[in-house]
């Protein structure tokens, strides 16, 4: 393939695949049309109209972490890199050379595309060493989703702590809660700041059952909801043992609150039995939802 070159950067290297497209993103363009971003993109949304969906769109928060985990390596890019990318389609690069009107930006327009179209060849020449690539990957994919069956069939049920294992069921409770894809319901009489420490940093509902004592206050889940804006306190006395909720589909037992961890022998048993797990979520969702 033809190497085209604008600033001693192959213009092939800056071109990507997202969402099943050839494109070219905004810092890329901005760079070779030789303003700042900024005003690159200043002239673009004065002229939005000109830029349909299929010739300019803005990377999700998704696919801007996994372009950037992919292609980023620079710290200074890195730094550079503050909000998702706008990407533009070779018609879009067209479309440039109506609103960068220099002559310049007219020559670097048709430079581009024929990067585009250089690209395109290039990539229907190889197709057969791409769907062989492509078939390897699937296989692999196959081949992680049966260990990962395999190690599951190792998993943990019960876990058994001795008296000054602080760091260990702290760390196995953390793990625990961070398995929670939606909602993590916690139940437990004597949660105090200790529980708002642990759940911090895990980005799902959080429900906490507990009775109204003094170890958390409505001061501190106040504050804590003020940053973080995920958790629901109800009080209530019908509970006696402890347990931990993920997805109202895994339930596990504790044998100590979370705030004596450590202090004495205890278990922590993930709950099998189908009747007893559906009685409790049952009491438990009637007691969420009243």
């Amino acid at each position: 393939m033809e190497e085209l070159i604008i600033s001693d950067i192959k213009i092939e290297d800056m071109i990507y695949e997202i969402r099943g497209k050839q494109v070219m993103l905004d810092r890329d363009l901005a760079k070779e049309y030789g303003v700042e971003t900024k005003v690159f993109m200043q002239n673009v949304k004065r002229n939005i109209e000109r830029f349909p969906e299929n010739f300019m769109f803005q990377l999700t928060k998704e696919e801007f972490m996994n372009w950037r985990s992919q292609f980023v390596t620079s710290n200074n890019d890195l730094m550079g890199l503050r909000r998702p990318p706008y990407a533009f389609t070779e018609q879009g690069v067209a479309m440039l050379s109506g609103i960068l009107k220099s002559k310049i930006a007219i020559n670097t327009s048709i430079k581009i595309i024929n990067a585009f179209v250089s690209m395109r060849h290039y990539l229907i020449e190889n197709k057969d060493v791409y769907k062989s690539l492509n078939n390897i990957n699937n296989k692999l994919i196959e081949h992680d989703d049966k260990l990962d069956y395999l190690f599951s069939k190792f998993d943990k049920k019960e876990r058994l702590y001795l008296s000054g294992e602080e760091y260990d069921i702290y760390s196995d409770i953390k793990e625990t809660f961070s398995e929670t894809k939606g909602e993590l319901i916690v139940i437990d009489n004597y949660a105090d700041k200790v529980f708002l420490d642990l759940i911090r940093n895990i980005n799902v509902n959080i429900v906490l059952i507990t009775k109204n004592n003094s170890k958390l206050t409505k001061t501190d889940t106040d504050k804590y909801n003020k940053q973080y804006k995920n958790l629901k306190v109800i009080y209530t006395d019908k509970f006696h043992d402890r347990y931990f909720i993920i997805d109202r589909k895994i339930i596990y037992h504790s044998g100590t609150s979370i705030n004596f961890a450590g202090n004495k022998v205890t278990s922590i048993n993930k709950l099998e039995d189908n009747l007893i797990k559906n009685q409790l979520l049952k009491f438990v969702i009637k007691l969420i939802e009243k």
